[in-house]
């Protein structure tokens, strides 16, 4: 069995070498990263997923952001271990991570990423939704965890207000789930460097 927690600041700088490994170098530049910086994560929702050995091998999480002045949950980064792609580990996490959004009462989630992909989840193209440049519209999607949320809501994405935190929140360390390693589908490759959701 597979087990899903909630990162803690023991899992980040195994979270943050799995990034590297997944992405290309200067990650940390793209705009997304604007919107991040001196933001905190939501925490009960940045998740990771190990292996029977304890072995990392997924990783997600979730930023809060606005469009229009309405809270957005900004998704990403998502990597799985390249040894692991194409197993449907990033579908688990991605499930589990919605499932949990929507019990938490959020309504809309947002990220840049492949539509192909995506849309498996039920992420749509927003049209009227900015990213920061140079991000490509095409790729910047939604899903409404609640019917309607994203109707009518319009304009770029900004930053989370508020202070700078000092401290990350701590998540619920007891939220962990077990769960059986999916079957291997015929064509489940969760994007990698250059493709995965807003790196």
């Amino acid at each position: 069995m597979y087990e899903i927690c909630p990162e803690t600041p023991a899992d980040t700088p195994e979270v943050e070498a799995l990034y590297d490994l997944c992405f290309a170098p200067g990650r940390t530049a793209l705009s997304s990263y604007r919107l991040r910086e001196g933001v905190a994560r939501v925490a009960d929702l940045c998740l990771v997923l190990r292996d029977p050995s304890g072995t990392l091998m997924a990783a997600i999480r979730y930023w809060p952001a606005r469009v229009a002045g309405r809270r957005v949950l900004l998704l990403g980064p998502v990597a799985v271990h390249p040894t692991a792609q194409g197993e449907g580990l990033g579908g688990l996490v991605m499930r589990d991570s919605l499932t949990r959004a929507r019990t938490m009462g959020f309504a809309r989630v947002l990220l840049v990423g492949d539509a192909p992909y995506y849309s498996r989840f039920g992420f749509q193209r927003l049209d009227h939704v900015q990213m920061p440049p140079p991000t490509n519209p095409d790729r910047v999607l939604g899903l409404e965890l609640r019917p309607g949320a994203w109707v009518d809501l319009s304009g770029p994405v900004q930053r989370e207000p508020g202070p700078s935190p000092d401290v990350q929140p701590a998540p619920d360390s007891t939220a962990c789930v077990q769960v059986a390693h999916p079957r291997k589908p015929a064509h489940d490759p969760t994007p990698t460097s250059g493709s995965a959701a807003d790196h």
